[in-house]
């Protein structure tokens, strides 16, 4: 079997996360039970690009027992759990080329390494995986059948392709579900974000100003998190329905360049270039932290701040202090990198039960209907959705109405008004 990973001794540890993490994960269980008995991406070979986490385990898992072939490779580089990655080679023999850290090179050759299954369903999270097809294997996308898509800036990559009529192959966004992004982005990313930055500096977020660039999904969540532990927030948008919104729930909404002035923390979760730059930097206060909870390390401009500084040293893990040429200092949590994954260790498994969920059925989906699927991007179907609420539900033992007969009339109807 073939692998890329930091160390098989790890495996045991790993194992027990996995377990841990499965006892949380009870929508995907049901789904792989069901997968086990009918099987139905046998003789599928699936490709996944994504965070190697106990979660991500957990899910191979379930597409391994429907039948199918599984290649996983990091989808950022700092994001890998090495016990993990062990676990899933020596407990669940799948081919896994991931190890936390690794340099752009190796991300590279590790998403190959996934290509070399010759995929008939591809799996992304960030649209590396795609991308790469895209831009240098294109023959293998004859055998492909559909794909997925785990994030809002992957979704936003394919849907530029779809836009200019070059997707090769349909793609489902499962980040467009409401069981993943109302819940995994808003509360997932919520939580994990503060987790890892209280990880990486063990400060106290009460009185702190906090500022969020961008009020999405993970944005709100975020701020939320924040606004509860006490701190100050600050909501930086360009979108004016968001900042309306952001207004009326009770945040202080203002440019970027005006908070610079006063935050002590900033978070960037747009999913978009360049937020913070040089000329935000040169506004900040001595001492000030930076982080990112986006896919990409693109969101704050390290390459600017670096012309900016004098000296940079690691100061704590996962923590580098840039010494500006005026003499203040900045700190950037994970490299810049997703933060959450980078210094903790990302989302709650409850929550991506639901996100993994939406995985394993829209692979199920893709399996069954290829055939009438385009080369576009789709929404994950109303009916999946739905039933994971259901099922989501149940596991937590709770109980909702059902509409009557007259109120489905009556939903249905136009003649009755007032």
């Amino acid at each position: 079997m073939r692998y890329d990973i930091k160390d098989l001794g790890l495996a045991k540890k790993g194992r027990l996360r996995i377990e841990w993490a499965n006892e949380y994960m009870r929508v995907l269980s049901l789904v792989r039970r069901r997968f086990k008995v009918e099987r139905p991406l046998l003789g599928l070979n699936i490709s996944c690009c994504l965070h190697v986490t106990t979660e991500t385990a957990n899910l191979a898992q379930t597409l391994k027992e429907g039948g199918a072939e599984v290649a996983v490779c990091a989808s950022n580089p700092l994001s890998t759990q090495d016990d993990v990655a062990a676990s899933m080679v020596r407990d669940y023999k799948i081919e896994t080329f991931a190890i936390k850290g690794e340099d752009n090179k190796t991300y590279y050759k590790h998403i190959n390494s996934v290509l070399r299954l010759k995929p008939n369903i591809t799996m992304d999270d960030g649209a590396d995986l795609v991308s790469t097809i895209h831009k240098s294997n294109r023959d293998l996308a004859k055998n492909i059948l559909g794909g997925t898509e785990e994030t809002t800036t992957g979704v936003i990559r394919l849907r530029n392709l779809d836009k200019r009529g070059m997707l090769l192959y349909p793609i489902i966004a499962v980040n467009d579900a409401e069981t993943k992004h109302l819940f995994d982005n808003r509360y997932g990313t919520g939580q994990s974000t503060i987790d890892g930055i209280m990880r990486a500096t063990n400060i106290l977020l009460a009185g702190a100003n906090f500022v969020v660039c961008g009020y999405g999904w993970c944005g709100r969540g975020v701020a939320m998190r924040a606004k509860g532990m006490g701190a100050n927030v600050s909501i930086i948008e360009t979108d004016p329905l968001k900042a309306l919104e952001a207004v009326m729930d009770g945040y202080n909404v203002m440019t970027l360049k005006e908070a610079c002035k006063i935050g002590d923390l900033f978070i960037t979760l747009t999913g978009n270039t360049r937020i913070i730059r040089k000329e935000h930097f040169e506004l900040m206060k001595d001492g000030a932290i930076v982080a990112n909870a986006g896919h990409f390390n693109v969101e704050i401009d390290i390459p600017g701040l670096k012309v900016l500084s004098k000296k940079v040293r690691k100061i704590r893990e996962f923590v580098e202090e840039y010494t500006l040429k005026a003499g203040r200092r900045i700190n950037i949590l994970g490299e810049g990198r997703l933060v959450n994954l980078a210094a903790a260790e990302g989302h709650p498994a409850s929550v991506m039960d639901m996100s993994f969920a939406n995985q394993a059925l829209a692979c199920e989906y893709i399996a069954k209907n290829h055939k009438r699927l385009e080369k576009k991007v789709y929404k994950v179907p109303d009916s999946i959705d739905r039933d994971i609420a259901r099922l989501k539900l149940e596991s937590l033992d709770i109980k909702i109405d059902s509409l009557t007969e007259e109120q489905k009339k009556y939903l249905d109807s136009w003649e009755l008004g007032t």
